[in-house]
């Protein structure tokens, strides 16, 4: 018998402890294969025009994968080699040495790797139809995926992971030489110490972990611990002060809390609650590493999958506070205004809400009063009179209106944030005109716009006799402002009305914005969900081998417990808490840390990210609470065996 056919054997033999670990190196095959097959595919880049910049995007992603997978499998490959050990040492006992141990394990690896490869290729052919349309169903496209191969994706593919697989490969080569004999046949029986209680730097975790939070959740733009560290330094310092204080609360904290529950007589006695308490208490300090790097993994994946859905659900309402009217241009030629009249009112697929025009006029200032850092001092103001305000309010269903008189004035600012737009309200300004100037006095400011902003500069409203004095000064122009039904799939009516509009028509629609603000928001929800899902994977299989290890390690103890009249319910219950504890860790801390980070991002974007949030972990909670019970189960089955 050869050693590859001993290594093939090996493999079937124990293909339920190897199922996972080739599941997700599948998994992130076909993630990757779908990456790089979008990158070149034709059907998407003939539908956006942008096959530069998806290009660019999925590139980019891929590299990011390969990193991480490559990681994943180098971590995944050493759990197994020194599973192995008594394995190893039993060959080594019988004479065989270690170049063909090291040899076989290598074939071992290797076969699953190219195992994995040759299926995750396949089923990534198969699905790439689906990966296609589903892109383009997130971007706003609605063109028919072909099914159809790219030698370029499969031989990129077959490259990336032949590597990643020899290079695992040889490790595992390499770690029979650093392995003794006597060290391979008392692998179970190696000493653990039990971790000292050190109430110091229990207390500094929770202390680090609230000054990242504290800092984090800090309006950076007028608190003086921001100013003093600088905006450079102060994300490194709560990112250093987070993951110091994770690893500290998974080494010391969590120590210290399964010494005190240990006082709690009536609960530590109870079962076999000794028993999975003693455990977890040995092994937490050994896990602290693994578990503080899928905690800051997961909050990382989960507030990057978030803040991309955020967006991609939030981009109507933003597109809306951008361009309030369906199409809006300047007018300047009658002949031209009329035409597009004319095919706005003919074409069957849309109906006219409304159409008006609004005479505005484009005056510099001088906004020095406004006092803020941020804003031009000397801006270019769109005027509108509070007559023609009030009438586009109503059109739009805002059901607001104002009255102002003489010098009186408020702004609009869609896109107003606190401690970065001006300070409007009490504020004057002076309008810069031929025959010296008129001074206005913000007496309100509204968060939205009743003009489009690429048609119009910053917008602020005037009363009707001042609008009046100043036309006789200024010349105004008049803009032609549509509201059309099904403006969200006006895109035929856009591109006609586009290709006979000058430049200086100023043309904005609201299904140009959306379309574009669909296409980036859809592109980046794709790849951080389907990245997000690989970091979860591979975070679940991690734990999920890790307590394999120690299961294996574990097994003559639950057999003793076994023997002296414990039942199997009361062994996998005990599991079934350990493993718990555990998975729960760095999932709460990974959620925790999520939270914070979104809430800071939320009042920095004054987006509600709430729902879309929620709908993240939950997800993610979802497939997290899977990889919990296939752990149970596959860990019952071992001590039990």
């Amino acid at each position: 018998m050869t050693l590859f056919s001993i290594a093939r054997k090996n493999i079937r033999n124990n293909f339920t402890n190897y199922f996972l670990y080739i599941a997700s190196m599948i998994f992130s095959i076909v993630i990757y294969f779908t990456f790089v097959s979008l990158k070149y595919d034709q059907t998407i880049q003939s539908a956006s025009g942008a096959s530069t910049k998806i290009s660019s995007a999925f590139s980019g992603a891929a590299v990011v994968l390969m990193i991480f997978v490559a990681i994943f499998i180098w971590y995944s490959n050493s759990f197994f080699t020194r599973k192995r050990k008594k394995e190893v040492g039993l060959y080594s006992l019988l004479g065989v040495r270690k170049r063909q141990i090291g040899r076989m394990l290598f074939y071992e690896n290797f076969i699953m790797g190219i195992l994995a490869l040759m299926i995750g290729i396949a089923l990534g052919s198969l699905l790439s139809k689906f990966f296609v349309s589903l892109l383009m169903k997130v971007m706003g496209y609605e063109a028919i995926a072909n099914f159809s191969l790219s030698s370029s994706a499969i031989l990129n593919t077959i490259i990336v992971f032949s590597m990643i697989t020899l290079i695992t490969s040889f490790q595992g080569y390499r770690l029979i030489y650093r392995f003794k004999l006597i060290e391979l046949f008392h692998a179970d029986q190696e000493s653990e110490q039990q971790p000292k209680t050190s109430w110091i730097f229990a207390f500094l975790s929770v202390v680090l972990i609230a000054i990242g939070y504290w800092l984090a959740l800090q309006n950076f733009l007028k608190s003086k611990v921001w100013e003093t560290l600088g905006f450079m330094v102060t994300p490194l310092v709560i990112l250093v002060t987070v993951i110091l204080g994770t690893y500290l609360l998974f080494t010391a904290l969590t120590v210290t809390l399964l010494k005190l529950s240990r006082k709690n007589k009536k609960s530590y006695w109870k079962g076999i609650n000794l028993i999975g308490t003693s455990q977890l208490l040995y092994r937490i300090k050994g896990n602290a590493r693994t578990l503080t790097i899928i905690a800051v993994l997961s909050a990382t994946t989960l507030t990057a999958v978030g803040t991309a859905y955020s967006m991609y659900y939030s981009t109507k309402s933003a597109v809306e506070k951008a361009n309030p009217n369906s199409l809006m241009f300047i007018a300047s030629d009658i002949n031209l205004t009329k035409k597009v009249k004319d095919m706005v009112s003919v074409n069957t697929n849309h109906d006219v809400i409304y159409h008006v025009t609004v005479p505005v006029i484009e005056v510099d200032a001088d906004a020095g009063n406004l006092k803020n850092n941020f804003s031009n001092s000397e801006p270019t103001y769109t005027l509108i009179s509070n007559h023609d305000f009030n009438e586009l309010a109503k059109l739009q269903d805002r059901h607001d209106s104002l009255s102002l008189k003489e010098n009186e004035a408020s702004a609009l600012d869609p896109m107003f944030m606190e401690g970065i737009s001006p300070n409007y309200v009490g504020a004057t300004v002076q309008l810069k005109v031929d025959n010296g100037g008129e001074t206005i006095t913000f007496k309100d400011l509204k968060k939205y716009s009743v003009l489009n902003l690429h048609t119009a500069y910053s917008t602020v409203v005037i009363s009707d006799a001042m609008f009046a004095r100043l036309q006789q000064n200024k010349s105004s122009l008049n803009l032609e402002a549509y509201g059309i039904t099904h403006e969200e799939k006006a895109k035929e009516i856009t591109k006609e009305i586009q290709a006979i509009l000058p430049e200086k028509a100023e043309f904005s629609s609201f299904y140009l914005d959306f379309a574009a603000g669909l296409e980036s928001s859809g592109l980046m929800i794709f790849m951080g969900g389907f990245l997000g899902l690989v970091f979860l994977a591979a975070t679940g299989s991690i734990i999920y081998f890790k307590q394999l290890t120690e299961a294996n390690a574990d097994k003559g103890r639950y057999q003793i417990l076994y023997k002296i009249g414990v039942t199997k319910k009361e062994i996998k219950k005990s599991i079934a808490k350990q493993v718990l504890f555990i998975f729960a860790l760095p999932l709460v801390a990974g959620i925790a840390h999520c939270a914070v980070a979104l809430t800071a991002l939320s009042k920095l974007l004054q987006m509600n990210l709430v729902i879309p949030v929620m709908i993240c972990m939950g997800i993610y909670s979802c497939i997290y609470i899977l990889y919990y019970f296939l752990t149970v189960n596959a860990y019952y089955k071992i001590v039990t065996k």
